[in-house]
């Protein structure tokens, strides 16, 4: 599969201080995630994709494309939703996105078309010949997600889109978010502080911290890895039942009041479970399998 985003010890210093520090990754995902605590790095590497921050060491390519030799040539294969407004005011919403759609390669006419046609798509057809400043927040919103999506662009980068969206505005951004990861020939790039927006919208996680490189996980690979996981509340004697999964090799954790969380390998069989809990004279009160959540494997990077 083809490099979306390839990263070979990319370093990026601004003033004195090293931002990225000799990040090396290989992303071929059609939706891409990237996490990381405040001060991470993400910005930072976002801002270098687009071509506005120079590496200092090392290189960045997307899409083929060198970040330091084709910055022009990639204004017209990625879309960038930032975090942040950026918006003239006093414009309305179909004037904007269609300046941006001619900032990103498109002749007139045809950026003015697909404009119209980018307001639709994100439900705000009716207001497109308002002006910007007299938006919502959600509206402001999907204007941004128009704009970045206007010139049919192979990447799309979208930084923190449910930023502030109530519940119902939210649903509608994230399944607008698949709608386009499905596009054929469309990919995702989407930092996000919440966990559960990267969940549901993507297939690979980046995970910088303190600007390296924490983690590079897919997520279905990671979550198969660790299927076969239990939490179990006994009825008492949770010791004994702990140091029996033990003597069978089993990994497991007991986080008091009869609560024990186990790691088990191959195929188990709940009742496997039951019969060694009533060898060790207790009894199961509950049993639930789970698999990894993005939580947890975000707090193991950060770890």
């Amino acid at each position: 599969m083809a490099a979306i985003i390839e990263l070979d010890q990319l370093e990026v210093t601004l003033g004195r201080k090293v931002i990225l520090n000799r990040l090396s990754a290989t992303l071929t995902g059609k939706s891409i995630g990237l996490l990381g605590p405040n001060g991470a790095g993400k910005s930072t590497l976002i801002n270098t994709l687009l071509g506005y921050y120079t590496p200092t060491s090392g290189t960045a390519r997307v899409l083929g494309h060198d970040v330091r030799k084709d910055a022009r040539a990639l204004r017209s294969l990625i879309g960038f939703m930032p975090e942040n407004d950026s918006f003239i005011a006093h414009m309305s919403g179909l004037r904007f996105v269609r300046m941006m759609a001619e900032l990103s390669g498109l002749p007139p006419a045809q950026a003015l078309e697909r404009a119209h046609e980018a307001f639709y798509y994100v439900g705000m057809g009716e207001q497109r010949y308002r002006p910007i400043g007299g938006y919502s927040l959600g509206m402001r919103q999907m204007a941004k997600l128009a704009q970045a999506i206007v010139h049919g662009p192979r990447l799309v980068i979208l930084d923190e889109p449910t930023n502030g969206l109530d519940p119902a505005a939210r649903k509608r951004m994230i399944q607008l978010v698949k709608e386009i990861r499905a596009q054929e020939g469309t990919h995702l790039l989407v930092s996000s502080h919440l966990l559960r927006d990267v969940e549901e919208c993507c297939d690979q996680v980046l995970i910088l911290k303190d600007g390296r490189l924490a983690a590079f996980c897919d997520l279905e690979q990671e979550r198969s890895a660790n299927q076969h996981i239990f939490d179990i509340e006994l009825a008492h004697n949770a010791g004994a039942f702990v140091e029996a999964l033990a003597a069978r090799g089993y990994q497991s954790a007991w986080s008091g009041n009869g609560r024990v969380r186990a790691v088990l390998p191959g195929s188990p069989e709940p009742l496997d479970l039951f019969a060694l809990a009533a060898a060790q004279g207790t009894r199961i009160r509950s049993l639930e399998r789970r698999r990894d959540s993005l939580e947890d494997l975000f707090l193991k990077a950060m770890e």
